[in-house]
């Protein structure tokens, strides 16, 4: 019997029990869909930052407080030995040729009113560097100067969402707000930006770095935000910096320089063992299809023993019969894959249409990948059916009742 008459006759067979060859097929279905949508999902991640990360600039290097390790990929961190203070932002900028910007960064959360409206958000203390080193742009408005840093102004830039649930429709301009205990007037409003790397760049608010210290009563940095003169020299400005805070700091490398590039390494790193054990779990549901055909191969073989009975008397060889019941196996677990594809490439690209913060890329690996094993699954459940059925002695299921 040709390959084609076996196909058409396990389509046939299938197509007997319509009910039950879709209800067999649903763990293949699930299996194989929910594999291409969790890729899609990992993949789609991974590009949008990449993407968000490009839109900060890519010769950016972060300075935080303390020595990180890296171990297998990750990064270890430590407590600090000494913290990041306001001069050793100035020097980074004074003593290296490479550095074109250094912010010295001071985060925290405090309330912000306004007469009668009020809201918890977040504080940032920056230079007039920040914004062109983060690509930020004020539409609003000015900028910080340094007169605003130098003389300890007590002034501020509105994020759009904080503008709006302060001041509504209104110019919030030379406006007089509360941060804290201390008033500040509005001298700018921030462009729409969104959510970048899971920061709302609209909800928050900015001051200068030496207010910010009074603000929060510390001298500590979150960090020092250092923008390289071009791609070409990162690494150059990270070796400069690395030696003038050594110096500075008695010789102890008590701090961390991060390159977008490393940032990316580790993030890509986490989102891909995040990815595969998703994908690793959604995978069971093929292993649980599997067992279904298994299960319904050997209902199979039984209510058809009087059928295997009479082609082995009519001369169909024990190879004949195994590959007829491994075939049908095989086709039952490829419609389901080929529908599970069908079915995780539509989900994939409706999420991002239903959840905009919710990206997916469809990664082709994946669809192939899933389609392979879907058919591997089928082999292998069906593999003791058909042995069984091939094992028939012809007089014994011509008998079977």
């Amino acid at each position: 019997m040709s390959l084609v008459e076996t196909i058409k006759i396990s389509l046939d067979a299938l197509r007997i029990n319509k009910v039950r060859s879709i209800l067999t097929m649903l763990g293949v279905v699930i299996g194989v869909a929910a594999v291409i949508i969790l890729v899609s999902l990992g993949e789609g991640a991974r590009q949008y930052i990449r993407k968000e990360f490009g839109s900060l600039g890519t010769n950016i290097l972060i300075v935080v407080p303390g020595k990180t390790a890296r171990e297998g990929g990750m990064h270890m961190g430590t407590s600090a030995v000494r913290k990041l203070v306001y001069d050793d932002a100035l020097l980074i900028k004074r003593r290296s040729i490479h550095v074109v910007y250094s912010v010295p960064v001071i985060v925290g959360t405090s309330w912000v009113k306004y007469r009668g409206r009020s809201r918890d958000t977040y504080v940032v203390g920056v230079t007039e560097e920040y914004f062109p080193a983060r690509n930020l742009q004020v539409d609003l408005g000015r900028n910080l100067n340094h007169e605003d840093v130098q003389y300890r102004r007590r002034v501020c830039i509105l994020g759009r969402t904080v503008k709006r649930d302060l001041f509504g429709d209104r110019n919030p301009l030379g406006q007089a707000i509360k941060i804290g205990d201390g008033r500040y007037r509005v001298i700018g409003v921030m462009k729409r930006k969104g959510v970048t790397l899971g920061y709302d760049l609209d909800d928050v608010v900015f001051i200068p770095t030496t207010v910010a210290t009074e603000l929060f009563d510390t001298d500590a940095l979150f960090n020092i935000t250092v923008k390289a003169r071009s791609e070409e020299v990162v690494d150059d400005a990270k070796r400069d910096i690395r030696e003038i805070l050594r110096r500075r700091h008695a010789g102890r490398e008590d701090f961390t320089v991060l390159s977008q590039d490393e940032m990316l390494e580790v993030m890509g790193k986490v989102l891909t063992i995040m990815t595969s054990v998703l994908a690793g779990i959604a995978a069971i549901s093929l292993i649980v299809g599997g067992i279904g055909i298994m299960n319904i191969m050997l209902v199979s073989v039984r209510e058809r023993t009087r059928e295997i009975g009479l082609r082995k008397a009519v001369g169909a060889t024990n190879e004949d019969i195994l590959f007829q019941f491994l075939t049908e196996s095989t086709v039952l677990s490829l419609i389901g894959g080929v529908t599970g594809i069908g079915l995780g490439i539509g989900v994939s690209l409706l999420v991002p249409q239903l959840v905009s913060y919710l990206p997916s890329k469809i990664a082709t690996w994946s669809v192939f990948v899933a389609f392979f094993f879907s058919g591997l699954v089928g082999i292998a459940s069906g593999v003791y059916p058909a042995l069984k059925a091939a094992r028939y002695d012809p007089i014994v299921a011509l008998r079977y009742e």
